[in-house]
């Protein structure tokens, strides 16, 4: 890097020069206002310190146990604070003590109602020999509610009995028509087959309740579509299988009275917005064999759940929230790791212990108390080396517990999946290190604690993930270990961020170009599109907009009664990605043998598979050969090495057009269209205490990506006024960048790794010092357009966390990227400070309102 005119660009990792920008699935989209109302009720903080009303204290000796095994006082766990906003109790031994604030949440009882009268009695023995003899209040409301025919969303707490809410009316209706249908949908493969399961002693033999995904078998296929009358799927086979093939479904379609949509505050952002218009899809045609089925939606963390659940189907939903369930207590605790006086990282930084290292720890330390924990982690390759490390520390203590602790996350094949689930539940697995895989999926009942390595992004998943334990009568522990970064610092010692404040809104736009194109055309080539379905289904004018796009484009056909897909005898389903990666996925093959050790997302396979990456499969490391991006393969060879890698790109952002712009003094700030280009130039081996033994090209094609963006410029005379001169500004602008990309998820639903960003002394689009945030999805996600509208506090919250940060010169909790291509440098902590203060103050003293004239005269021809 070069001062003066070079750029440092952060990828949707948040690093700055070195960018991997695929965003994980179901990245979310929206703005979090001062105060966001959710129906949701969140866990209540109390103040004592004894016994729970339920008697139990099983969380605070977890967590006693957790303190000694980090040599901190156990005492520690007894010395709960009164609320989020005080600060922690300090430890009187002097000790570098982790525990920043100690939380616990009552223990609440249940409410039941009678059963519904139309219950049918054999469901009701069902439920009696599992212990249900009578439902909770609002199982009772929203079956009630199901059964009359009306679209619902159950909006109650995790472990809430959500499922007997459409349970109970679809086996009641499914057994009083013998010819009705019904669909449950789930975001992962792992809950639909949990729920699948769930049905055993309770459908009767002719309901014929069956899997339909991907690991399905093609014998089993056909006697499903012929057979089954209640099909657990995804949304993925409904695009790429039911609908384009609707014809064949013809006999389920006809018949479909129900349509439940299970975790449905994961369908948010790009994601949530094709599957909205899936839903519409699948309502359309539905409608064209005569069927109007009663939608079901179910979450225990989405805010205004009626608004929400009306956006993603199209239809008016009543909202059950009222939670009759009863919960165990829990103890949250907040954990800071402690510095590692031995290790300085980039220009000298003092450097925590990692959180996956802290996990691990806590993982074994609990795993010795043989209380069932997950541990849930950032990355596939935390979840490997996370197992790892608690089974070597159980080990050594006791080595018949050691085998009871395994990996899960994506990228496993089916039969290693399923025997990973069914140890899980069977209690034989005490200790499972997973991605958020588990976030949804198997019912787990009876876990004792959970530690979550790094916060998950948004508070939404922080419960999800929390809701995991406490599913018995005794209290279970919580613990959010902070990573070294400016997002979860803030959080360990400001917990009332986090527990103090609802889940967020789920946003979507279905209207999205990039999402409501390719959908369209599914659409067309399923059924010819009228006027009437653009109008009353598709969203009107917009539509009618693409549509015309894409019949100019010669897509789709115009006809005077409609929009018609040429018959090419090729479906358009088969090459949309509703997730939103743009690419399939890669299989990565054992070069020797030829057995495939799992898949990674085509997107994400250039910064996860290249050339001599190390990859982990089960605990075993590999070292890839070759990377075929074509053919969709990465090589791989065994191999154990004592060093890491880690991957290096370069990017630029080119402005499209300008929407928005307002200059207030010296500073301007806008949102408009951009394009980002990456490329995965270099990787770098790091030994374990993170020294870089060297550092290896590579030879990648770019990846280019339409997207928006928030940027502002500030004029040199004024940098130059405030102290900044030509050799200081890269690393001023840097430091404030990285800082900017680690707050954002603070008031946008999304992580780091959903946005990147760049920083140029003289960017050539707007020829001044430049700093730009922008969305790691193709047509936006809302991320920077929500960073645009709050971009006062967004910054002042920023410029609050680099001055605040206790380190000289930056460090991870302020400015640091880990994956910074530029090895963090240069970075100029002070001069972060000197151009965020500039910047607040040029937008509190005001300027002009926004210049309608100015993305006119910047547009550079659009997408």
């Amino acid at each position: 890097m070069q001062s003066g005119n070079s750029q440092i660009a952060s990828g949707a990792t948040g690093s700055a020069g070195w960018s991997d920008r695929g965003p994980g699935p179901g990245a979310g989209r929206g703005c979090r206002p001062d105060a966001v109302r959710t129906d949701v009720p969140t866990w209540p903080v109390v103040e004592a310190t004894g016994n729970r009303a339920d008697g139990s204290r099983r969380g605070v000796e977890l967590l006693r146990r957790v303190l000694s095994g980090s040599g901190a006082d156990p005492g520690r766990a007894e010395q709960a604070i009164a609320g989020p906003d005080e600060p922690p109790v300090p430890d009187e031994s002097g000790h570098d003590d982790p525990l920043r604030h100690v939380l616990r949440t009552p223990a609440r009882p249940g409410r039941t109602a009678d059963w519904p009268d139309w219950t049918p009695e054999h469901l009701r023995r069902a439920w009696a020999r599992r212990g249900v003899d009578r439902p909770w209040t609002h199982q009772a409301a929203g079956a009630e509610l199901v059964r009359s025919g009306t679209d619902v969303v159950v909006a109650t707490g995790t472990a809430s009995g959500k499922s007997l809410v459409y349970q109970l009316p679809v086996l009641a209706g499914l057994t009083e028509d013998p010819r009705a249908t019904a669909l449950y949908l789930a975001p992962t493969k792992a809950l639909a087959a949990d729920q699948l399961r769930s049905l055993d002693g309770l459908a009767p033999d002719g309901v014929r309740p069956a899997s339909f995904d991907g690991d399905t078998p093609m014998e089993e296929r056909d006697w499903i579509r012929r057979h089954c009358r209640w099909m657990f799927s995804n949304p993925d086979m409904l695009h790429r299988s039911l609908l384009p093939r609707h014809g064949r479904w013809s006999n389920f379609l006809r018949r479909l009275r129900y349509v439940v949509v299970d975790e449905c505050h994961t369908y948010r952002g790009v994601f949530g917005s094709h599957v909205a218009l899936l839903l519409r899809r699948l309502l359309r045609l539905a409608a064209r064999y005569g069927a109007r089925p009663t939608i079901v939606l179910a979450s225990a963390t989405v805010a205004r759940p009626a608004e929400f659940g009306s956006r993603l189907t199209g239809r008016d939903v009543v909202a059950v929230t009222d939670d009759g369930s009863p919960h165990a207590g829990r103890t949250v605790a907040f954990w800071e790791p402690p510095l590692l006086p031995e290790i300085t990282g980039d220009n000298g930084a003092p450097v925590r212990r990692p959180a996956g290292a802290e996990a691990a720890r806590m993982l074994g330390d609990l795993v010795l108390e043989e209380a069932r924990t997950l541990a849930f982690v950032r990355s596939r390759r935390s979840a490997e080396l996370t197992a790892l490390g608690a089974r070597r520390q159980v080990a050594e203590i006791a080595p018949e517990l050691a085998d009871r602790i395994a990996a899960y996350r994506g990228g496993y094949l089916p039969e290693e999946r399923r025997a990973l689930e069914a140890a899980l539940m069977s209690g034989e697995l005490l200790g499972v290190a997973t991605t958020n895989a588990l976030e949804l999926g198997v019912d787990i009942s009876g876990l004792d604690a959970v530690v979550l390595a790094g916060f998950p992004g948004t508070r939404s998943s922080f419960w999800q993930q929390a809701g995991r334990a406490g599913r018995a009568a005794d209290e279970a522990l919580v613990v959010l270990v902070a990573r070294d970064d400016p997002l979860d610092t803030y959080l360990v010692h400001h917990p009332q961020t986090l527990l103090g404040a609802p889940v967020e809104s789920c946003v979507l736009n279905p209207v999205n170009p990039y999402v409501l194109a390719p959908q369209l055309a599914c659409a067309a080539a399923e059924m010819p599109l009228t006027t009437a379905d653009v109008d009353e289904t598709f969203g009107g004018a917009p539509a009618v907009e693409v549509l015309d796009a894409l019949v100019e484009e010669g897509v789709l056909r115009r006809r005077p009664h409609g929009w018609f897909w040429p018959d090419t005898g090729a479906a358009p389903s088969a090459q949309v990605d509703i997730r939103g990666s743009g690419l399939g996925q890669v299989a990565v093959v054992e070069a020797a043998t030829g057995r495939m050790l799992g898949t990674v997302d085509g997107s994400s396979a250039p910064a996860t598979v290249y050339p001599g990456a190390v990859y982990l499969h089960r605990g075993d490391s590999f070292v890839v050969d070759e990377l075929d991006l074509d053919g969709g393969v990465a090589l791989v060879h065994p191999e154990d090495p004592d060093w890491r890698t880690e991957p290096q790109s370069v990017s630029d952002v080119t402005v499209l057009a300008t929407h928005s712009a307002r200059r207030s003094g010296p500073v301007q700030v806008c949102f408009g269209e951009t394009t980002v280009t990456s490329q995965v130039v270099a990787y770098r081996r790091r030994t374990a205490d993170g020294t870089v033994l060297d550092q290896t090209p590579l030879d990648l094609p770019p990846q280019s990506l339409d997207t928006r963006s928030v940027w502002y410029t500030v004029d040199p005379d004024a940098l130059a006024a405030a102290g900044i001169d030509d050799a200081r500004l890269p690393g001023a602008l840097h430091a404030a960048e990285h800082a900017a990309i680690g707050l954002l998820p603070l008031f946008a639903i999304c992580d780091r790794w959903d946005i990147g960003g760049l920083s140029t002394a003289l960017h050539p689009d707007t020829g001044l010092p430049t700093v730009f945030v922008h969305d790691g999805h193709p047509g936006g996600a809302g991320l920077a357009e929500c960073g645009h509208a709050v971009l006062d506090r967004w910054l002042a919250a920023t410029r609050s966390a680099v001055a605040d940060c206790e380190c000289r010169t930056g460090c991870p909790s302020c400015v640091q990227s880990p994956k910074c291509g530029n090895g963090n440098n240069p970075l100029d902590k002070a001069g972060a400070v000197q151009v965020l203060d500039l910047v607040l103050a040029a937008l509190a003293d005001g300027g002009a309102a926004d210049a309608p004239d100015v993305a006119a005269a910047t547009d550079r021809g659009g997408r």
